[in-house]
């Protein structure tokens, strides 16, 4: 060996160069192992120049699920404990007080957590009906109450208290076994943790290295979700959730470190700026294209994230309207993430599965202008109510609206003689060249007729470039 190599040339000048030769190569292998197994560093540069996973970016549509203690009460939205006992909503502690009582806590509804209903089988299975791709689902709210049996959250976790069940692990099961991808909300913040109050109060952080930073590597070790959606991130630095450092783990030597995709939200001040992909505001959709890949989370009901017993008939979009949102979100980069809040019996309710199945009614004749596409060089035109996609050399404009006469006009797309269109779900149609643009012949069809209700696909291939 190197040693006994060195022992026997002692003193002798000429038989180092060898010895140092061989500990530089060793040391310059060590270096690039180094390098290679910790790639990302806990800054900003170096965590966003982590690839995307292209799954996220082909699966174009999931499923988000708000779901905890604030179903039981269900009055007005997810933030009901910090209506009652922060902001103090008048509306919302008139309401607890002649229903509940003034001596009931937002504790008291644990119990009442019961998911009597519950099935993460039937669950699983609208949701692949439905289309989507991946599944949110919320881990811990702001009111920390957590879907799995958190050392960290003793006696306030869906074992302990309420269904007696670990959600996480439930609908996690259920998702995948229909080849969804599965991945976890999480809020970093707790509106009334003693712990988290002292930290802001005093500029300490026991809260993030005993109650945080633990919950998040054991959602992560445990459950391997390819998503983590932070939230609650606002009143903080990012240095005080050590968010860095988190994410640095999370892309170098965690279970999923090769697959895992975060948003934005992880600091004062990062959204918009740093993650894997955006989501700047809820219900974010700049209409525009964004280089930079994005997310569109969005709500069924208009008025709540968490199932909203207040909710009426015209609080919940039209499919009309989902399928607009869906569209636009696409063909400008981004991803969307379509929202429902089951009831605290574990029901989705009715209004929900209609507009998820819907959804996936229309994928089935629509999906190759979603799944796998990228945004077209034109997003859209908006005298023709169009909206474009791309996939490798084929153009799709899915149009929201029948074209009246039967003649859909596009100023965007050049025709060349060896165009081809295509109406998906019915078959070619023709195309009438214009001095700047060209038409599509619609088929005169009756309702019954109709490929699919509501936006149409026209598939293009060989337009000039």
């Amino acid at each position: 060996g190197i040693n006994a190599e060195y022992g026997k040339e002692k003193g002798k000048g000429q038989k180092m160069k060898p010895l140092l030769t061989s500990y530089k190569v060793l040391f310059i292998t060590l270096c690039c192992i180094v390098v290679c197994l910790g790639k990302y560093t806990p800054d900003w540069n170096s965590l966003d120049s982590r690839p995307l996973p292209t799954w996220y970016d082909d699966a174009k549509f999931g499923i988000f699920i708000h779901w905890g203690v604030f179903s039981v009460p269900a009055f007005k939205s997810e933030w009901y404990w910090w209506a009652l006992d922060g902001s103090k909503d008048p509306d919302t502690v008139a309401y607890h007080n002649r229903v509940w009582g003034p001596d009931f806590k937002y504790g008291d509804f644990g119990p009442l957590f019961k998911a009597s209903f519950f099935n993460a089988t039937q669950w699983a299975d609208v949701f692949a009906r439905s289309g989507a791709k991946y599944v949110v689902l919320t881990s811990k709210h702001h009111d920390g109450f957590c879907n799995w049996p958190s050392q960290q959250s003793w006696n306030w976790n869906s074992v302990d208290v309420g269904p007696h069940q670990d959600n996480v692990l439930l609908i996690a099961q259920a998702v995948r076994q229909r080849n969804i991808t599965f991945g976890l909300y999480h809020s970093l913040f707790e509106w009334f943790n003693p712990l988290y109050l002292k930290d802001k109060a005093q500029n300490t952080d026991q809260y993030v290295t005993t109650v945080l930073q633990p919950m998040l590597y054991d959602i992560v070790n445990t459950y391997k979700p390819s998503i983590i959606w932070s939230d609650g991130d606002w009143e903080m630095s990012d240095d005080y959730w050590k968010s860095k450092e988190f994410l640095a783990w999370l892309f170098n030597d965690s279970p999923v470190k090769d697959t895992v995709v975060v948003n934005d939200r992880w600091g004062s001040g990062i959204n918009c700026h740093h993650g894997s992909y955006y989501t700047c505001t809820d219900r974010y959709n700049p209409g525009v294209l964004n280089p930079h890949k994005w997310e569109n989370c969005f709500t069924i009901d208009s008025s709540s994230w968490g199932y909203n017993k207040l909710s009426h008939i015209e609080d919940y979009l039209t499919i009309e309207q989902l399928i607009s949102e869906l569209v636009s979100t696409v063909a400008c980069n981004g991803n969307f993430l379509l929202n429902v809040g089951p009831t605290a019996d574990g029901l989705i309710l009715p209004v929900f599965e209609e507009r998820l199945l819907q959804i996936g009614e229309w994928m089935k004749v629509n999906s190759e202008a979603i799944y796998g596409t990228r945004p077209w060089k034109y997003q859209n035109e908006t005298a023709s109510n169009v909206w474009y996609t791309s996939k490798q050399n084929v153009v799709y404009a899915i149009v929201l609206g029948w074209p009246k006469g039967n003649v859909l006009k596009l100023s965007l797309p050049i025709a060349t003689s060896s165009t081809t269109a295509e109406l998906l779900g019915y078959g070619k149609v023709d195309i009438l060249p214009k001095s700047s643009g060209l038409g599509i012949i619609f088929p005169a069809l009756t309702p019954d007729l109709l490929p699919c209700k509501w936006a149409w696909t026209v598939k293009f291939t060989q337009l000039a470039q």
